[in-house]
């Protein structure tokens, strides 16, 4: 599981993550609202490991293994993986060969590519002159190829039109083993024991939930995690009165 405990994190002089609390099991899924500027994004990079991000409290265990001061690298070879918001261009390297160099063993970077509607961008250098929805993909199929345990998706409905919104949503909720169906034989719990990849799912438009079923939701606010309930009761609380509100009423 991931389990961080109390933890304080500062960029430069600046304080944004203030005791921060929180416990992913495997198999589940958690989404985190927040307004801009909130501290959504580095609580993410601060559980991959950016440098500039730094600890000054507190911990974060995965696995079992404290890992808070475990360098990034480490971290994507213990199984966690990032689908970033705006990740960079990288010309000279092309997307197939991000895949190769992502997956833990030898994959088949043509058949994960049709998956997300991806074969025709393989050879074009990564992110160059991709539009918001392929980047999504580009960043999906990388994830893919890690085979991560944990998966933590920056806003993967930012800058995404309607076409390409519901591919990634499905993609999402396959990668996260959410797309199992409760049957006659199962109940729900042993069907949410049969789920063994974690995901920390940041959205501010809501459009995710139509296509992930997920296990819990919190709000960040001001550096702080004040609230944790039912994703889609905190999102019609946030639609309807706004974030400051809501932050009012859990306290």
């Amino acid at each position: 599981m991931l389990q961080i405990e109390d933890l304080q994190v500062k960029v430069g002089d600046k304080e944004i993550l203030k005791h921060i609390d929180l416990e992913i099991r495997p198999g589940e899924t958690h989404i985190l609202f927040g307004p801009n500027g909130s501290g959504k994004t580095s609580l993410l990079m601060t559980i991959i490991g950016y440098p500039q991000y730094t600890v000054t409290g507190g911990k974060i265990v995965f696995k079992g293994e404290d890992i808070t001061h475990v360098p990034i690298n480490e971290r994507a070879k213990l199984g966690i993986g990032v689908s970033y918001q705006r990740p960079p261009t990288i010309h000279g390297v092309k997307t197939k060969q991000m895949v190769q160099i992502c997956a833990k063993e030898d994959v088949d970077a043509e058949a994960l590519a049709s998956r997300v509607n991806f074969s025709d961008f393989l050879d074009r250098d990564i992110n160059a002159a991709f539009s918001g929805g392929e980047i999504k993909r580009s960043e999906l199929l990388q994830l893919m190829a890690q085979d991560a345990d944990i998966m933590l998706f920056d806003e993967p409905e930012s800058g995404v039109d309607l076409e390409n919104i519901s591919l990634i949503g499905k993609t999402i909720s396959e990668l996260l083993q959410r797309d199992f169906k409760v049957s006659a034989e199962k109940t729900r719990k042993e069907l949410h024991e049969e789920r063994t990849k974690m995901g920390l799912i940041i959205t501010h438009t809501g459009f995710i939930l139509d296509y992930v079923t997920a296990d819990k939701g919190q709000l960040l606010y001001q550096g702080e995690l004040t609230c944790a309930s039912n994703p889609r009761e905190i999102f019609r609380c946030i639609s309807e009165v706004g974030y400051e509100e809501c932050v009012r009423c859990a306290i």
